[in-house]
């Protein structure tokens, strides 16, 4: 087993996420099987419960693990199949030490950072290894070096390494390469000081990622490989990309970092087959056809609160030689404005997932729309449940139609809380969550896109589809199209009659790839293609 850990210096958001993601694609391209997994130093037990402001999307893994949004970078970007075991957070680890505590597990022993917090971080490490398997694990590092509460994560990681020996481990340093416009030049000052501040800490890096906006000529290189202490070719630019992250794979590639990795990992492997991969990039940014498609939210001036649904949309656009222009729009500006000025010209609306009240009208009156308008409509989550309420109020006359989230004493409750969470007092980890059945009827639009009439989704949610009103809904027009094995749980509905108009109870989004996109998003932008079409022969 080879271990490689990625660190990440100066500031956040340098990308660690989608470099260890590219790193991870070009080994498996090699032929290796690869592991991904993040250490987070925040204290929380997991993302679960944390706002999407404050660190964007929750990826839901198999298991039902809420973690960070980079393990759906690991996951969309290689095959590794993740579960609960690639996230850890300082949370985790503190409260696994204190409940060996209380349980007297120490002999009475003085608890304290090292080694007792340290040997937790790296027991993680030994029980990855040892149930996953695998030729090569890369390890993110979340924060940046300096930080306090990262702290113990890299002296847990500068043991592990002292430990595995030399050649079974390598650390990857990201840092930034600032370019001043003043003195039209890189500077190379803060690199330096990240990698004397690593090295404080006991880890000299092996290879360092720079981060820039312009190349690095020969110069830089030179300067931050004498004071970096690695030879030149481990100075590797990773210069923005001009249209996709897809891309990144591909550049790092041409600065041969994959073929570095392997040579000081003592790896004998052939070159890697980027083909697929770099065909899947070129029709993402020279597509034939484009559609516009609306994303209908409250968290939607974040970039990061829908990172999955964005890529999935991506991905299906790209299998159909399609750029899909997304429109981010405010569910509660449709409140205040009406949905023509924000939702007219579009060729598909989609309602992500979400909590809470705020902006729910918007979307229920950007749902009405699309029904209406006949503009293909997908409902994630959140989303199909607000297409029921929607068709509740508007189709089958129940006036004051919501859910038991918005309005406890709904009249009409045809969303309301899952039985078994009533009794639950907890926040954290107690929703619906990870992969669950679900049965789909022969005949409709899911059942065709599935090609099968057994699927599995992930989930992530405490509300339902009322089946009380399930039989005055399909009275009215709306099918059940998915749901689970028992048949008490809706998991998928949609209106036969209208183009289409599909809502899931489940994340689709956390299933798609690159070159294998998620059915529903597939359809989806097959109909917003087709509504483009007909609505103008020419495009």
């Amino acid at each position: 087993m080879k271990y490689i850990f990625v660190t990440g210096g100066v500031v956040s958001s340098l990308g660690k996420g989608l470099a260890a993601s590219s790193l991870g694609t070009l080994l498996e391209l090699r032929g290796l099987r690869v592991i991904m997994q993040k250490f987070d130093p925040y204290l929380n037990i997991d993302p679960g419960t944390m706002n999407p402001y404050e660190h964007g999307e929750v990826y839901v893994l198999d298991d039902g693990a809420e973690t960070d949004l980079d393990l759906g970078h690991y996951e969309r970007f290689t095959h590794t199949n993740l579960s609960r075991l690639n996230n850890l957070t300082s949370g985790q680890v503190y409260q696994s030490v204190l409940d060996k505590e209380r349980a007297g597990k120490y002999k009475g022993r003085t608890v304290q950072v090292i080694p007792h917090v340290t040997n937790e971080i790296k027991a993680r490490m030994q029980e990855v290894t040892e149930k996953m398997g695998g030729d090569v694990i890369i390890t993110e590092i979340g924060g940046t070096v300096g930080d306090i509460e990262g702290l113990p994560f890299l002296e847990a990681i500068r043991q592990f390494g002292h430990e595995v020996g030399p050649g079974n481990v390598l650390y990857i340093h990201a840092t930034l390469v600032p370019y001043i416009k003043a003195a039209q030049e890189l500077k190379t000052k803060p690199t330096q000081q990240s990698i004397a501040k690593l090295r404080e800490i006991g880890i000299a890096p092996n290879i360092i990622l720079c981060r820039t906006e312009h190349p690095l000529d020969s110069d830089v290189r030179e300067k931050i490989s004498l004071f970096g202490n690695v030879p030149i070719d481990s100075v590797v630019e990773v210069r923005d990309v001009k249209h996709t992250i897809y891309e990144v794979p591909l550049k790092l590639h041409e600065e041969r970092l994959d073929d570095n990795v392997c040579r000081q990992l003592n790896l004998t492997t052939p070159q890697p087959d980027l083909s697929r991969w770099r065909n899947f990039v070129q029709r993402v940014i020279h597509p034939t056809h484009h559609v516009r498609i609306g994303v209908v939210g409250k968290y939607i001036e974040l970039q990061d609160a829908y990172k999955s649904i964005y890529e999935s949309l991506t991905h299906a656009g790209a299998a159909h030689d399609c750029k899909v222009d997304i429109v981010r729009v405010d569910a509660e500006s449709i409140e205040k404005a009406g949905p023509d000025l924000y939702l007219a010209g579009l060729q598909g609306i989609l309602i992500p997932g979400g909590f809470g009240d705020r902006g729910t009208e918007g979307k229920i009156t950007s749902a009405r729309y699309a029904r209406e308008k006949g503009i293909p409509y997908f409902g994630i989550c959140l989303g199909m449940q607000i297409a029921v309420i929607e068709f509740a109020r508007n189709v089958c006359g129940l006036a004051g139609a919501t859910s038991t989230e918005f309005d406890k004493a709904a009249a009409h409750p045809v969303i309301s809380l899952m039985e078994e969470q009533k009794k639950v007092k907890q926040l954290g980890g107690t929703m619906r969550l990870g992969s669950w059945v679900t049965d789909l009827v022969p005949g409709s639009k899911a059942f065709d896109l599935y090609h099968s009439a057994t699927i599995t989704e992930r989930h992530r949610h405490r509300f339902e589809f009322n089946s009380d009103y399930k039989e005055l809904m399909e009275e009215k027009g709306m099918l059940i199209s998915g749901t689970s094995p028992k048949g008490d749980l809706a998991e998928i509905i949609e209106l036969p009659a209208h183009p289409y108009y599909v809502g899931c109870q489940f994340h689709p989004e956390f299933l798609s790839k690159p070159n294998n996109p998620h059915p529903l998003f597939f359809g989806f932008v097959r109909a917003a293609m087709q509504h483009h079409a007909a609505a103008d022969p020419v495009c």
